[in-house]
């Protein structure tokens, strides 16, 4: 697989359209159709407080729906610091918000392209990195806490998630990009009591290769793992099992899987579905549940047309009653 034909793809998709409101607005539509929203990674927030679904991803807009049909935006609600190391226009990936303990805090990766920490087999790597900003409401505006730094400034790491272990204490769990190690990782980091900053050294939760489904073939036409980890997220079923759906390839096809922790912990250890969950070319997905309680996978289709990626948000019906999650029907 030409790995920088899809990095060049994707820098492209989101380079169309200025991610911060002080350089650039777009026009505010209302009741636009889910399939009619092009979004990356779409992740939803169905926030209690205001009876309201919230959906972010890449990019860094925000769409509001009161019934997950028909959506208002797309809103600008980050005000990150032009004089940190994201610099003045940071590219914004895989945003996702989440409510915790009063407070809505904004997990997204956040790229630098004026800095370049490595270049390895080829590949310049930009300055990329997770990160946590925080709000009072859902909508924002969000802004930077304490730390300025979450993870090490000399790793390029993405898709940043949240998630509160048995041990009662907050964790990022997020990728180490496989253009530096060629191998791709998915760890866990602990966060401070506030989610203001880190604490201590990330940890390996699995790599890439750890996977039976994700697959490439190499040079000389052999089958071998792919190198990609891409936007996980942690779940329990209502057994109690926790597990955490991914994504990766499948060859051509962009693609998610699921893996569930033998020791119901971060630590795992973590074992892979042979097969993906998804169809082929549906992956970075999220779970939440709906004010009415059904469960939802919110993913995005993912095709090439004419050299330009285009992803749309799906909804599909996600059935949790036993140990492992079944994938359901469109919603």
């Amino acid at each position: 697989m030409n790995y920088q034909i899809i990095l060049t793809g994707l820098i492209f998709v989101l380079n169309i359209s200025p991610v911060f409101s002080q350089f650039r607005n777009r026009e505010l539509k209302e009741d636009v159709p889910l399939d009619s929203i092009r979004l990356s990674d779409p992740c939803i927030l169905a926030d209690k407080n205001t009876l309201t679904y919230y959906m972010t991803g890449t990019g860094g807009w925000l769409w509001k729906s009161k019934d997950l049909i028909k959506w208002t935006g797309p809103y600008m609600v980050t005000k990150t610091d032009p004089d940190s190391w994201m610099g003045p226009r940071p590219m914004i990936w895989a945003a996702e918000l989440h409510y915790y303990k009063g407070k809505y805090y904004y997990f997204a990766t956040f790229t630098n392209r004026s800095v370049k920490i490595d270049t390895v087999k080829g590949n310049v790597i930009d300055r990329r990195a997770c990160h946590v900003l925080v709000s009072d409401k859902p909508d924002g505006p969000y802004i930077p806490m304490k730390d300025t730094i979450y993870l090490p400034p000399d790793k390029p790491t993405l898709d940043g998630t949240f998630w509160v272990d048995k041990d009662g204490k907050p964790y990022m769990v997020y990728c180490y990009e496989w253009l530096q190690n060629w191998n791709g990782t998915i760890e866990k980091i602990e966060l401070k009591p506030d989610l203001s900053g880190s604490i201590g050294e990330g940890k390996v939760l699995f790599r890439a290769s750890d996977s039976p489904w994700s697959k490439e073939r190499n040079e000389n036409g052999n089958i071998i793992p792919n190198k990609v980890t891409d936007g996980p997220w942690l779940f329990l079923t209502q057994t109690g099992k926790l597990g955490m759906i991914w994504t990766s390839w499948v060859f051509e096809n962009y693609t998610q899987g699921v893996a569930y922790s033998e020791s119901g912990t971060l630590d795992g250890p973590w074992v892979h579905d042979k097969e993906p969950i998804t169809p082929p070319n549906y992956g970075h997905g999220m779970l939440f549940r709906t004010f009415e309680g059904i469960l939802l996978m919110s993913v995005h289709s993912h095709k090439n047309v004419n050299g330009r990626y285009v992803r749309i948000p799906h909804l599909f019906e996600v059935d949790d009653s036993g140990d492992k999650i079944i994938l359901g029907k469109p919603y």
